[in-house]
């Protein structure tokens, strides 16, 4: 069905704890290496839709403080092809009850893994 080596999984949760890391310390010239340097690249927030790195990076640094903390509670990788993946998590920010939900899109570029698309979205209560 997809390819799944433990390389390529490894490579990619590598890559996923790198980037919880950089989020949780603020490291901003981390977190825009971990996302394609172009216009194609989309990430869509809790509270707003970004197009194209420049908004991105923009966007991380009017931030003040960073993301709030939180905590991984779970991790799915899909691995589409040697070239695609998908990295979704569920997350629980720290003196929050509510779960968040991230899902990253990685291409794999003459450059390294990039991500390519991401969505962070907040659970309500009901739905």
């Amino acid at each position: 069905m997809f390819p799944t080596s433990s390389e390529l999984l490894q490579t990619l949760s590598a890559l996923s704890d790198a980037y919880e890391q950089a989020l949780g310390t603020n490291d901003l010239e981390k977190l825009d290496s971990f996302f394609y340097d172009g216009p194609e690249v989309v990430r869509y927030g809790v509270g707003e839709n970004l197009y194209g790195a420049e908004q991105i990076a923009a966007f991380r640094r009017a931030r003040q403080g960073g993301s709030p903390p939180r905590t991984v509670l779970r991790r799915s990788i899909t691995s589409l092809s040697s070239h695609v993946a998908v990295i979704s998590l569920e997350f629980q920010r720290q003196g929050s009850q509510s779960i968040g939900r991230q899902t990253q899109t990685w291409i794999n570029t003459n450059t390294g893994w990039k991500i390519i698309v991401a969505h962070v979205s907040m659970m309500k209560e009901y739905s």
